[in-house]
């Protein structure tokens, strides 16, 4: 179970940008939770501080009721294992197969490499890149690479899923197929928070919606 707190959060940038102001809100365990907003409303930000990417400048972000922006850096590892990470920039690796990017973070967390393939293949399976298991990532298409990103956040099951913009880029089709991806992640109880402009996934997953205008909360 992962419940993330916000409490008066505002995050200010070097040169006075401030991206969030008094931000209070709670995404409980379980939940499925679209941010929406314009570009440069905040979400991004948002997403980056529940993950302890960023520090609030002001406020707390709680989650299970530990204050993550006091956490010393070598906590950071340990809090990272409650949540798999979809952001704009996928930073694939270009010069190594599908199967290896998505064993690279189950290596590194310590699994066992019999139980780790089975579970990238897993991943992989669920997002229909299987077939595609020994192909570089340069060899995808934009869809096939965001999938690929999609399976390396959940490879190691992770209690909360956060994405930024997944169907940035995307036509409407892939959209959809990465729109129900979600839904069915969340059916299973993976408690979900996209950063989007898309309405399709709006009308699709019809989840609760926050909206940011300006880095403040509209509703």
């Amino acid at each position: 179970m992962t419940q993330i707190m916000l409490s008066g959060v505002s995050k200010r940038y070097p040169g006075g940008h401030d991206a969030l102001s008094d931000i209070t809100l709670t995404v409980e365990t379980g939940e499925l939770v679209l941010v929406t907003g314009h570009s440069g409303a905040g979400k991004s930000t948002l997403l980056k501080l529940m993950a302890a990417i960023e520090r609030p400048t002001a406020g707390s972000v709680l989650v299970n009721g530990q204050n993550i922006g006091t956490l010393r850096a070598r906590g950071i590892p340990f809090l990272r294992r409650n949540f798999g990470l979809v952001f704009q920039d996928h930073k694939l690796l270009f010069d190594r197969s599908v199967f290896e990017n998505l064993m690279l973070p189950l290596d590194i967390g310590g699994f066992d490499r019999r139980e780790g393939a089975r579970r990238a293949r897993a991943a992989l399976d669920k997002v229909n890149l299987l077939h595609k298991e020994k192909a570089r990532p340069i060899t995808l298409s934009g869809g096939e690479q965001q999938r690929l990103c999609i399976a390396r956040a959940i490879v190691h099951r992770p209690a909360v899923l956060l994405a930024d913009e997944p169907t940035g880029n995307l036509d409407s089709d892939y959209a959809a197929g990465i729109g129900r991806l979600f839904a069915e992640f969340n059916q299973v109880g993976v408690t979900i928070v996209l950063a989007t402009h898309d309405t399709l996934l709006a009308e699709l997953l019809a989840p609760r919606q926050i909206v940011l205008r300006d880095g403040r909360l509209q509703s």
